[in-house]
């Protein structure tokens, strides 16, 4: 069997709880019809030993980025014994200044990021890193390369998660009569750079999204996005990020990395991991404390990760009153992570209240959560419909009132309730099961014959 799954470019499943069955009909022009009892997207059992092959197209880098979703389910398919390909995009080449403007076609196997044993393999096509033309290079290359690995790895099924890849995979899939599942965790067209082409960017989404026999959404919130813009309510689905908790529960203790670090007992370390984005809300913290805020709470500041607003954090991080309360990480391996989380005392995500961040809900809010500790989050809409109020997580109006709320929250001596309710909510977002689910989603639609891409 093959899947092949397409990620979000540079334009950039709820498992039922309840008893009985919980049908997915999934109608389309040749008259099929998926169905995926609860007994059966909950778990493997009744699924067969036959190996699914998976074909990955996606538009960011698999290498340098993440871990994200994809990363995750697809390292733990791997294992599990399916065959895993991915065409990818490096898309820091353009904005990162590299010298070479047209890259040619490469194959490499990709270290493992989660899951030891893992083997991906990954297909980049010849690429030109040039404003717009880089759009159409994907259009053109990566069309030509969706047509071979049809032809060559012959894929069972196309999941896509981002926009030109999947408007060109879906056709070509649909010629070959190959199932398509598009699986959203942004709004795509919102990551779009250029603010004059997201409106065109929206149109391709919507295209995406209504003609996909089955979509898939990473929260509530993204769900109820695919539907206004034109997804069938009864062919989609929340397939949700997962966390491996025993990783963040037998983590060590933090003591090694905070002595790293220069922080003492009384400190209060404040925490966040992933990518820097300008709206991440971190350049707002970052001038607080370069101007002395938090001061006589000991407030210190821990990243790691990298981006676009990097640079200027380091700045930062120079200032005469910063005084060393501003520490900056490159990306660590994953598997080094639960250790500074364990470090930490509250976890941040203070992004600006921006469209691109309203209907997400990051993967390392889980990772907090799990690793017992509390959350300042900006009160962002996907946020609160996943999370609900409390539940280790405390919302502010925007990134300027972090500071504040993490001396009011480390004065009232609250902290760790707080993380022992988060870890709670999330102890049942097991990695395992989600994987589970989205193997039997991906295996009932293969196993209708004749499922295809819906005409739109």
């Amino acid at each position: 069997m093959t899947i092949l799954l397409k990620a979000a470019h540079q334009w950039t499943a709820d498992c039922p709880s309840s008893a009985g069955h919980q049908n997915l009909h999934v109608s389309n022009g040749w008259g099929a019809d998926l169905k995926i009892p609860r007994t059966v997207a909950c778990s493997t059992y009744g699924l067969g030993p036959r190996a699914v092959k998976i074909l990955v197209l996606q538009e960011s880098d698999w290498i340098e980025r993440g871990p994200h979703q994809s990363h995750h389910l697809l390292e733990r398919l791997s294992r599990k014994g399916h065959e895993v390909r991915v065409v990818d995009f490096e898309i820091g080449q353009r904005t990162q200044g590299s010298k070479w403007v047209v890259t040619p076609r490469t194959q490499l196997v990709a270290a493992s990021k989660v899951v030891e044993g893992s083997q991906i393999h990954v297909i980049r096509p010849t690429a030109v890193h040039l404003p717009i033309l880089d759009y159409a290079s994907v259009l053109v290359m990566h069309g030509l390369e969706v047509r071979k690995q049809l032809s060559v790895f012959r894929p069972d099924v196309v999941v896509g998660l981002g926009l030109l890849n999947a408007f060109v995979g879906i056709r070509a899939a649909k010629r070959r009569e190959i199932p398509f599942v598009y699986y959203l965790i942004d709004e795509l067209h919102q990551l779009v750079r250029e603010p004059a082409l997201r409106s065109l960017a929206r149109l391709i989404e919507g295209a995406n999204i209504r003609r996909a026999p089955l979509v898939l959404a990473i929260n509530r919130s993204l769900r109820q996005y695919t539907i206004e813009m034109g997804a069938q309510p009864d062919r989609t689905r929340v397939l949700p990020a997962g966390v491996e908790l025993d990783r963040f529960v037998h983590a060590e203790d933090g003591t090694t990395v905070r002595k790293r670090f220069g922080f003492g007992e009384r400190d209060l370390v404040l925490f966040f991991m992933g990518w820097v984005y300008p709206f991440s809300g971190l350049r707002e913290i970052a001038y607080g404390l370069a101007r002395g805020e938090g001061r006589e709470d000991h407030v210190k500041l821990l990243v790691v990760g990298k981006g676009d607003s990097w640079s200027e954090l380091v700045q930062l991080s120079k200032a005469p009153r910063a005084e060393n309360r501003i520490k900056l990480v490159d990306f660590k391996p994953y598997s080094e992570m639960p250790s500074y989380l364990a470090a930490a005392d509250i976890c941040l995500l203070p992004a600006q209240d921006v469209p691109t961040m309203r209907n997400i809900v990051p993967i390392k809010m889980y990772e907090y959560l799990a690793a017992g500790k509390p959350v300042i989050a900006t009160r962002l809409p996907g946020l609160v419909e996943e999370f609900g109020e409390g539940n280790g997580i405390v919302y502010v109006k925007g990134p300027v009132e972090v500071l504040s709320k993490a001396s009011e929250l480390a004065r009232q001596g609250e902290l760790r309730k707080l993380g022992r309710s988060g870890r709670d909510l999330v102890s049942q977002n097991d990695w395992a099961k989600v994987t589970d689910t989205f193997e039997s989603y991906l295996k009932a639609i293969v196993g209708r014959k004749g499922s295809r891409a819906e005409e739109g």
